[in-house]
């Protein structure tokens, strides 16, 4: 921006509109500024450095490693971490101030960690699974993220506790609830918290905007271990809550496509109920009815209760800063949902009926919103919808094919009307 400003000058010196000395005293502020461009490729390529130097040591002793004997084996375990503990030593006595000094020592140091652990644990043939080797290099690795203040030793973080809890709760068996993880999770929040007070508009805090919702979608089927009905009401608060997340003030200042909370939330709680808009789980709840009260007990119906509360007092403080006439049917949806399971019970051909209803008024209050707030992207979203309903009827209907091509034919001209007249629009206000 600055250099498109300099270059501009001599037109504007020219054209009237700056007198040589607002030149010269706009040319001199823009070169005392700091080049943020420089310092964010420092940043990035210092990262990118660590990250290939530490798979490089790696695969060199990889490469040799069979004509290793065990205690060289055990040296060179090492040997990245205690170079990474003397880089990050260094770099916390010396360059603490420097973001990309810190960044590429903590990241260097948090997978030379991983590496050492791996491979003593085979050097040694210590018995354990692929979870019990992530736990302790999460654990390892966790005050790397406060003492160097590191947001890439955060995302490194995330990514493993979130591999430790599917690996525990999917892919071993027997799978376990990775009780852990939450655990785990709890503890990276002060960082995420100190991060949107400190540089709530860097690129990290965005990244962790769109990581920290992730990891707790992936992360929460673990707990459908007995009754998997009811993870679909978890998922539903789940999505509410993330949803109201993103309907907190700090995210009115920031443009849509950085809010991960409320995107993740709408567009979870829309494929869910295309999922619920065939009949196959409203039969399976129907025949399961008797088997309520055993629910109780269960750890999903726990979870499905801590999450609803959790829902609830967030959609109270919403409610509470912008009245109950700003509530919209997305906010209340995973009431509405625990309204459709309940019905589900005794009519579940209601309950199908229910959910088809409301994807397509969801959709027509999406086209709404996107019209109101000239926003290409939300009109879209709802005629997708709309478009995406459509299509899941048109593998379980006996409609005729020529039907359910005027159908599409239908929709296809709504997207280009829709979009054409928001363009015009905008072309005539400009």
């Amino acid at each position: 921006m600055s250099k498109a400003v300099l270059k501009a000058l001599p037109d504007l010196i020219e054209a009237g509109l700056l007198s040589e000395e607002q030149a010269r005293r706009i040319r001199d502020f823009y070169q005392q500024q700091p080049d943020r461009s420089s310092h964010r490729a420092l940043l990035v390529f210092g990262i990118l450095g660590a990250l290939l130097v530490g798979l490089g040591i790696i695969l060199i002793i990889a490469h040799n490693w069979d004509q290793l004997s065990r205690s060289l084996k055990t040296v060179l375990a090492f040997l990245p971490l205690v170079i990474g503990q003397a880089v990050s030593l260094y770099v916390l006595l010396k360059k603490s101030e420097q973001k990309a000094w810190r960044e590429a020592a903590a990241t260097f140091l948090f997978l030379a960690f991983g590496a050492c652990i791996s491979m003593i644990s085979q050097i040694y043939n210590i018995p354990g699974e692929v979870s019990d080797l992530l736990l302790i290099w999460m654990v390892l690795g966790l005050p790397l993220v406060y003492i160097m203040r590191s947001s890439m030793a955060s995302f490194i973080f995330l990514f493993g506790i979130t591999y430790y809890g599917a690996q525990l709760g999917y892919s071993e068996y027997p799978t376990q609830i990775p009780y852990w993880y939450w655990i785990l999770f709890l503890l990276i929040l002060p960082h995420y918290y100190l991060l949107i007070k400190k540089t709530p508009s860097s690129n990290f805090t965005i990244f962790h905007h769109w990581i920290m919702p992730l990891s707790l979608i992936i992360t929460l089927g673990t707990f459908g271990q007995q009754e998997e009905l009811l993870m679909f009401l978890a998922y539903f608060s789940l999505f509410g809550w993330l949803y109201l997340i993103g309907q907190l003030t700090y995210f009115d200042e920031h443009p849509l496509k950085n809010n991960g909370f409320l995107i993740l939330g709408s567009l979870g709680s829309i494929i869910l109920l295309l999922m619920l808009s065939f009949d196959f789980f409203w039969e399976e709840l129907y025949q399961q009815r008797q088997d309520f009260w055993s629910w109780t007990s269960t750890p999903e119906f726990w979870v499905v209760t801590a999450l609803t509360l959790l829902a609830l007092a967030f959609l109270y403080l919403y409610a509470r800063r912008n009245g109950t006439h700003k509530i919209s049917l997305m906010e209340v949806l995973f009431l509405v949902f625990l309204l459709l399971f309940g019905i589900g019970f005794y009519a579940p051909g209601q309950s199908l009926l229910l959910v088809n209803i409301l994807l397509l008024v969801l959709g027509i209050l999406y086209i709404r919103k996107g019209t109101q707030q000239d926003h290409l992207g939300i009109l879209n979203y709802g005629l997708l919808i709309i478009t995406a309903l459509i299509l899941c009827r048109f593998f379980d209907t006996k409609w005729s094919f020529i039907l359910r091509g005027v159908l599409f034919v239908m929709v296809g001209i709504g997207f280009f009307i829709a979009n054409y007249q928001m363009i015009q629009k905008r072309k005539n206000n400009n």
